[in-house]
């Protein structure tokens, strides 16, 4: 049967996602509150319903930032981590979570205090439903307080991301949009951790955006090609994809661009593929060619780059680049809010 063609939205892809996470916005931690452009993406994710932002921080500061900036925070909810009603309960989770390991009430206090590990505490015992950061910490902290407070998911060994891409006037991928993985936490992954990569990022396309998730695993050859180490784990990364999620459309190694381009693929793939040239998932093979990637097509190409959204914790953290706009943050926002989405209907 000839399938017909997916008719493109007249709404960009981040418009589509903020439209989702409007249907049920959920509670969405913002670690720092006291940041001006955090405070404006609570006000605007409040107004427009799509989410239930809390700011963490010393409330005085808080609202000198909102006024000096114009900003209206009256009805977003407020939490100062070091005098909270929750830091004992939180303590006591925490230490009772470390397995026996020493760590005294004051050390967990202190650890607690700080916005980053106190929202990651929030998310992870279920009292917010996600947490986003990192407007100002190094994506390092953001890891290592999800790490701690929220731990990972069974089965998974690894924290990863993926960035969401949107590239004008561009027919490839899904209508000009992509998913880079990992583009922001993993640095070089092995074989196993490549494969989670893979199929962590096909599931959050579905799950997230309605794709009909088609991944290529990135290399400089396609098909044997070129004969390296490298190329090695790409292809033993892709085999153990597709022993782990059979059902999933997951094909490697490819070239860019015989992973997006038809053409280039009719010429340099000779094998039957579901994915080359159609490819919608990009897996890099290291932190080192996804991050220059993804800033190369935002750049180069003009792209929307939302992310890194973090994966493979038991509940939603995401990380933002200290770079991050307004409406960046907004961005972030509404994907968490879809993560927790998937999560409250799962």
């Amino acid at each position: 049967m000839r399938r017909l063609p997916k008719k493109k939205s007249d709404l960009r892809l981040i418009d589509q996602i903020k439209e989702k996470a409007k249907k049920n916005p959920q509670r969405i931690v913002l670690a720092e509150g006291e940041e001006e452009r955090t405070l404006r993406a609570a006000a605007i994710s409040l107004k427009e319903g799509i989410a239930m932002p809390v700011l963490l921080g010393k409330p005085e500061n808080l609202k000198k930032v909102a006024r000096d900036s114009g900003v209206n925070i009256d009805n977003i909810e407020i939490i100062d981590p070091e005098v909270s009603s929750e830091l004992e309960r939180y303590i006591y989770i925490y230490i009772s979570s470390r397995g026996g390991r020493h760590i005294t009430p004051k050390m967990a206090e202190r650890l607690l205090k700080k916005s980053i590990y106190f929202g990651a505490m929030m998310t992870g015992v279920g009292d917010a439903k996600g947490m986003v950061a990192g407007c100002i910490s190094l994506t390092a902290t953001v890891l290592k307080a999800s790490q701690l407070m929220v731990g990972m998911a069974e089965g998974i060994s690894s924290a990863s991301s993926f960035f969401v891409m949107s590239v004008p006037d561009c027919t490839y991928g899904e209508n000009g949009n992509f998913i880079y993985a990992d583009a922001g936490a993993n640095i070089n992954p092995s074989a196993q951790e490549l494969a989670e990569i893979a199929i962590l990022s096909a599931r959050n396309a579905q799950a997230l955006l309605g794709w009909e998730p088609r991944v290529a695993m990135l290399s400089f050859s396609t098909k044997g090609s070129a004969g390296h180490e490298l190329v090695n784990k790409v292809i033993e990364a892709t085999n153990l994809a597709k022993e782990k999620a059979p059902t999933l459309l997951i094909d490697g190694e490819f070239q860019f661009d015989a992973a997006i381009d038809p053409e280039v693929a009719k010429r340099k793939v000779k094998e039957e593929s579901l994915v080359a040239g159609r490819a919608n998932i990009l897996i890099f093979p290291d932190l080192n060619a996804g991050n220059i990637g993804y800033k190369m097509t935002q750049y180069l190409a003009k792209a929307e780059a939302y992310g890194p959204i973090l994966q493979g914790f038991k509940a939603p953290i995401n990380d933002l680049s200290r770079g991050a706009s307004v409406d960046d943050i907004l961005g972030v926002m509404a994907l968490t809010t879809l993560q927790a989405q998937a999560r409250v209907s799962s």
